[in-house]
């Protein structure tokens, strides 16, 4: 089903926060060096830890021409929420901190249903709000400095972000301020392997920090349209009750004990 395969892609955007600050001209890079940049130009590491929640409304542009509002709801220290409606139906996908479930009407059922594994190791990532810049060991990552590279004819740096899980992403970081401009990943999706690439852009002041409200994904090699997000409204430290991120129990009742079926 169209509508399925395209929707792939609200779990393969990456939601970074960034800003703007500079480098000294000619001074030789280290990766110590870069994630100081990063974290001073999103507005500081003391502003990042600060947030305990983020709530964003806009919207996803598929292929070009189907636009889904969304939703996208965040808690400390790993609860991500969205929800997205197509053609009257809303889709919900939810990681607790630990699990995760969906509610996909686009499939022929609106049950809440478990997360499969390579989804839920995808929301697993977007539910670091902060990033692997900030207590990178703690969270498993592994962090390497991989030199120079032009994204779009934009000098950038490239770092090697190494999950928990072995999955890599190449993050590029833009040699004036030190900000997410690219991610690409290669990701196991079922039986298939993909890269994903993540275009960022369109920094804007929110509160304290930088956050960039562009979000253009793509598989490469794929005949699928890519995906556009975009950010509407984004508050920090809003109001998001733990109940949001719990999974509802069925509607369906269950067979009686001995009825035959």
């Amino acid at each position: 089903m169209k509508i399925q395969r395209t929707l792939v892609y609200a779990l393969l955007a990456t939601f970074l926060v960034a800003g703007a600050a500079g480098t000294a001209a000619g001074e030789e890079m280290t990766l110590d060096k870069l994630i100081a940049m990063n974290l001073e130009a999103k507005g500081g590491e003391d502003a990042l830890r600060a947030v305990k929640s983020v709530r964003v409304t806009g919207t996803m542009t598929m292929g070009g021409q189907m636009e889904a509002p969304f939703s996208w709801e965040w808690k400390a220290p790993h609860k991500l929420r969205m929800e997205f409606t197509v053609q009257g139906m809303t889709g919900v996908q939810v990681y607790d901190g630990s699990e995760g479930w969906m509610v996909m009407p686009f499939t022929g059922s609106s049950e809440p249903q478990k997360m499969p594994s390579d989804q839920l190791k995808a929301y697993e990532d977007q539910a670091d709000f902060a990033g692997p810049f900030i207590d990178t060991e703690e969270k498993g990552y592994e962090l390497e400095y991989a030199g120079e590279e032009e994204v779009e004819g934009t000098p950038a740096y490239k770092v090697k972000v190494t999950n928990k899980h072995g999955d890599v992403t190449w993050v590029y970081l833009d040699k004036d301020y030190g900000l997410e401009i690219q991610s690409r990943s290669t990701r196991t999706m079922g039986e298939q392997e993909i890269e994903a690439v993540t275009a960022i852009g369109d920094y804007k002041e929110v509160g304290d920090l930088m956050l960039a409200h562009s979000y253009d994904a793509k598989i490469e090699g794929a005949q699928i349209p890519g995906q556009t997000i975009t950010f509407g409204k984004v508050e920090l430290n809003a109001d998001v009750p733990d109940s949001r991120f719990v999974m509802p129990q069925s509607e369906t009742p269950a067979a009686a004990e001995g009825d035959g079926r």
